[in-house]
């Protein structure tokens, strides 16, 4: 650890979800904090105590902190009111595959500006998802070019991605597993781990410190095994639907109990979504292609995941009746976003409404946005009770608590019979043995007679 005197000014550039969340998370730690943004209406949403965007109790951590943050739209300013800035701006995905370095690059030049005017020794952190050498070889140059200056003797830079979920930035910020910090050299690392100590609420956090290239390999790899962990979840509640008994839960509680594999993203679903995994995993493709290293497993990986929701509309067709009116409960990629990139659930509109199913979409938060995407494919209602009134079918693709709480009369309503497919096996035990309700868990077998007497004819074949 560092024998520096701690920082109390940190500039966060780039106000979105993660970049609110940071500058909040920051100021409740004591931090004094100034944002940055190209948008004047994000600055004065932080300059009047509201949050810019919608992020679990951002708006409540920025009014609680107050007098620790404002906002501005001049990157020289922040810089020279700061002795640390964090640099968290979009690097979209471009034809390629790769990310793209317009905005940081943007940022950069304008901190290499700022910098130029400060005598004092100040550390660039670049906190966005980047590919190997973009830091080193994309954006120092930048800073050294506009600051007439050199890293290391003139100012600090290093390489530190969060690893957060949207919905829960927040609390992931302030509570993570480990800090990843790639070091320009020993001093910006050691800033940088005495910033870490003081944002963390457990004592002691890991801080994992190695060279920038390192980092940016350890970020998007972390994601993409993340993503192998979900398809693989997804092949064993294909194959638990396939055997007497088979349930995909008892076996991955299993398994995930062992060390060496850990339960958490091992629940057998749908594949994995919105705007961080299914990117990061193509990106390291890319990435690993331009390298002439082996991308194999990642590129079946990024197929079968896309494969999901029409393998699961193919499945779907024999137990439901042609034409039907399919409800599907989850436009969101996960529940608490109003995100839909990637979304299962968008998929499967799409998909089921070119099989010639009339399809009714609902989402807590992501209405709008969803309705905008699947215009012709799907009607996205306002109300949960609008969405079920008329389905035949009912499709839970995310475990939101409103589906959750869900009792056999709201599915049921006026109909006779219902069916209900379960995803992520998240309704209630009334709903799954109504006599009235059809109830079909993916990832459970659902027909152990059929089954049995195939792994019979295996055995006594002895095939």
């Amino acid at each position: 650890m560092s024998h520096m005197s701690r920082t109390t000014d940190v500039s966060i550039i780039g106000l979105g979800k993660l970049g609110a969340s940071m500058a909040a998370g920051m100021a409740s730690r004591g931090f004094n904090v100034i944002g940055v943004d190209v948008s004047e209406k994000a600055v004065e949403a932080v300059n009047a105590g509201h949050e810019p965007v919608q992020e679990t109790n951002l708006e409540e951590t920025i009014q609680a902190n107050r007098e620790r943050i404002r906002a501005t739209r001049s990157h020289s300013d922040a810089v020279l009111e700061s002795d640390v800035s964090f640099v968290i701006v979009p690097t979209p995905s471009d034809d390629r595959g790769s990310f793209s370095l317009q905005y940081a690059s943007f940022a950069f030049k304008a901190i290499g500006q700022a910098l130029r005017e400060k005598n004092s020794y100040h550390v660039v952190v670049l906190t966005s998802t980047v590919l190997p050498g973009s830091t080193r070889y994309g954006l120092l140059p930048i800073l050294e070019r506009e600051s007439g200056k050199k890293c290391g003797p003139d100012f600090g830079l290093c390489y530190s991605p969060e690893f957060i979920a949207l919905g829960t930035v927040i609390r992931d910020f302030l509570n993570p597993d480990f800090y990843l910090i790639g070091e320009f050299d020993k001093r910006s690392g050691d800033i940088l781990e005495a910033v870490d100590h003081q944002v963390c609420t457990k004592p002691n956090p890991i801080c994992r410190r190695m060279s920038i290239e390192n980092a940016e390999i350890a970020k998007i790899a972390l994601n993409s095994y993340v993503t192998m962990k979900i398809s693989y979840a997804n092949i064993l509640a294909d194959l638990c639907e396939r055997v007497p008994g088979g349930d995909v839960d008892v076996v991955t509680d299993a398994i995930g109990t062992d060390s060496r594999i850990g339960r958490k993203y091992l629940s057998g679903g749908l594949g994995f979504a919105g705007p961080c995994f299914p990117r990061d995993n193509v990106a390291l493709s890319y990435f690993a292609r331009y390298a002439g290293a082996s991308c194999e497993l990642l590129e079946c990986n990024h197929s079968f995941n896309r494969s999901l929701s029409g393998r699961y509309v193919e499945k779907l067709k024999p137990i439901m009746k042609k034409g039907a009116t399919v409800a599907v409960l989850g436009l969101s990629y996960k529940p608490l976003s109003h995100i839909i990139e990637e979304s299962p659930g968008v998929y499967l509109c799409q998909a089921l409404s070119d099989a010639g199913y009339r399809v009714i979409g609902y989402d807590p938060l992501a209405v709008p946005s969803a309705a905008t995407v699947l215009k012709y494919h799907a009607l996205v209602t306002d109300s949960l009770h609008e969405c079920l009134q008329d389905a035949d079918v009912v499709l839970v693709t995310t475990q939101d608590d409103q589906f959750k709480a869900l009792t056999s009369a709201d599915v049921l309503g006026n109909k006779k019979r219902v069916q209900v497919v379960d995803f992520w096996r998240c309704l209630s035990p009334e709903i799954a043995t109504h006599p009235q309700i059809e109830y079909v868990p993916v990832g459970r077998c659902l027909d152990d007679n059929k089954w049995s007497d195939h792994l019979r004819r295996l055995w006594e074949s002895g095939e």
